[in-house]
């Protein structure tokens, strides 16, 4: 497999269609692949569903690209926090859907997706608005929901390192989504502090293998 080593975010996220699924990881602003974002809404993609674990921090990131109205949709676990302003009014304009997923539903959903899994039980929501109208079985008498895998069209991951075949090393916290999102996606597009040469990384602490992984662009601290 070949690694296309970007000069630039830009070509990191050239290609992206209208209408893709774009994985965002990050935690709050914690690994968030804000160089892409920003190259993202250049590039001028749109009606995007976006899948991340909030919705925004601020005006920057995530918030810029759903301010910019290229978010058709966002499928996240925390919609809603002090500094979601962003979100919170595009939502209550009626300018952008929501879809409520929990949060270890929502990395199990994309496990599954990478994992070939067709779908699953999981008791996380049951008796709460987010499991009406869904199908639910009894597995040794708790109730469990029906939920389904969640595929990416583009997944776009902060690492710490990368190597030239697209092997991915994190750091500490900015690990959180990237990994999963990475294995859920047709198309990966990993930014990165730095890119070495092939055998500068510890093998074992490269999380993301770089089978999955088909940019890496270098965008420093």
């Amino acid at each position: 497999m070949t690694v296309l080593v970007c000069a630039d975010a830009d070509e990191a996220v050239a290609g992206v269609r209208d209408g893709s699924t774009v994985l965002v990881g990050g935690f709050g602003m914690a690994g968030m692949p804000v160089a892409l974002i920003d190259a993202l809404i250049r590039q001028g993609a749109t009606d995007l569903t976006v899948v991340s674990n909030n919705a925004g921090n601020g005006d920057t990131g995530l918030a810029a690209l759903l301010a910019a109205g290229r978010v058709r949709k966002v499928v996240c676990s925390f919609p809603r926090q002090s500094d979601s302003w962003v979100f919170d009014g595009l939502y209550r304009q009626g300018r952008v859907e929501l879809e409520l997923v929990p949060q270890g539903t929502l990395a199990e959903r994309m496990r599954a997706a990478g994992a070939g899994i067709g779908a699953f039980y999981c008791p996380t929501g049951v008796g709460t608005p987010l499991a009406e109208g869904r199908e639910t079985r009894e597995i040794d008498g708790r109730v469990h929901v029906l939920e389904y895998p969640l595929h990416g069209d583009v997944a776009l991951v902060g690492a710490y390192r990368a190597d030239r075949m697209g092997n991915l090393v994190y750091r500490k916290t900015a690990r959180n989504f990237g990994p999963v999102m990475a294995t859920a996606a047709t198309t990966v597009v990993a930014q990165v502090r730095e890119v070495v040469d092939v055998g500068a990384l510890d093998p074992e602490a490269v999380v993301t293998p770089g089978i999955y992984v088909d940019r890496v662009v270098e965008v420093g601290s």
